[in-house]
């Protein structure tokens, strides 16, 4: 069976996200959401929150596993097994970008392939900088987000505003 691994910071993670786990779970078996830990990205939630988020997002979902990782994702992916990247796509200017990194990490990790699933027609519009900037503006976020993650953004843009 294909080791498959779905990379992200996910902070926070969205309904796309789960989406895209959902599906991903169907076509390969076993999926290992890594969750990187020492991203470039300015992120709300640490890296021990994003992951206990992502855990409660898929709870139930059969085959998946939640970890933190740090350093190359392709060293990662050895470390695991793995022979399979995906990478989700909500819109045609996601593709230059996650191209590049497939390119990328094929020429570092000759094993390996990408494996692009687009976004249900639902959560193309979805980031999670679109779910963080509508929550700190007060706006809904409870169709964006698993019920367990609205939540804690809601604490944490409550304490950015004291």
């Amino acid at each position: 069976m294909k080791q498959a691994i779905y990379p992200g910071t996910f902070d926070p993670v969205t309904n796309g996200h789960v989406d895209v786990i959902k599906r991903a779970a169907r076509l390969f078996g076993r999926v290992i959401v890594a969750v990187h830990e020492d991203s470039s990205k300015s992120c709300l939630f640490s890296a021990e929150e994003r992951i206990r988020l992502v855990k409660e997002a898929v709870k139930g979902i059969k085959g998946i596993t939640v970890e933190g990782f740090s350093g190359l994702l392709v060293d990662y992916c050895r470390r695991k097994g793995a022979d399979i990247i995906i990478r989700s796509l909500r819109a045609v200017s996601d593709f230059d970008y996650e191209f590049q990194m497939a390119v990328i990490n094929s020429e570092l990790y000759k094993d390996i392939d990408t494996v692009f699933l687009m976004t249900d027609k639902r959560y193309f519009f979805l980031s999670s900088s679109i779910v963080k900037d509508v929550a700190i503006r007060g706006g809904d976020i409870s169709g964006l987000v698993p019920p367990a993650v609205r939540g804690l953004i809601q604490e944490k843009v409550s304490l950015l505003r004291k």
